[in-house]
């Protein structure tokens, strides 16, 4: 086999712009592929209905959630903002949960005020057993489309965002 100096070249520079290609693809798929949830997944027990007072929110870290009593309703909220998964605190200034990402805004009920999610806060599934109210981590329902308002109030006071 005559092995010209050329010919080793291109093949050199073949195998490595391939081997580069590679690396480039593997690189990309880990950057944008979904992360797994942390956290805590399945069920939680959050304690007792009445250990969560009128119009309040109570983050559970263990789950990535917050319980929130609102109207007579209770409800399990995930953390993640519906729009890039950004975590979503609750401002104790307006009494809303206020996206730090991108600016949406969420009432008490987690549904959606203002800002670029496509609908409310999603939910998780919320039981009682023996007395205590259980979180499923593993059972999350879409959060309510825009235009609902059973649980919207006027803020309270000042943004924490700076957003209104």
């Amino acid at each position: 086999m005559n092995l010209s100096r050329r010919r080793l070249l291109e093949t050199g520079w073949k195998i490595g712009g391939g081997l580069l290609g590679v690396i480039a693809g593997w690189t990309s798929w880990e950057l944008l592929r979904p992360l797994k949830a942390a956290g805590a997944t399945g069920k939680i027990k959050v304690g007792s209905p009445g250990n969560f007072q009128k119009d309040t929110a109570t983050y559970f870290g263990q789950g990535r959630f917050w319980v929130v009593n609102t109207s007579g309703h209770i409800f399990a909220l995930s953390q993640k903002c519906p729009h890039l998964g950004c975590r979503v605190p609750f401002c104790e200034s307006s009494g809303r949960f206020e996206c730090p990402c991108h600016g949406t805004q969420f009432d008490l009920g987690g549904e959606w005020i203002s800002g670029p999610s496509p609908r409310g806060m999603d939910q998780f599934e919320l039981s009682i057993e023996d007395g205590d109210l259980v979180v499923d981590t593993s059972k999350k329902t879409d959060g309510p489309d825009h235009g609902a308002r059973q649980f919207y109030r006027d803020p309270l006071g000042p943004s924490c965002a700076g957003n209104g």
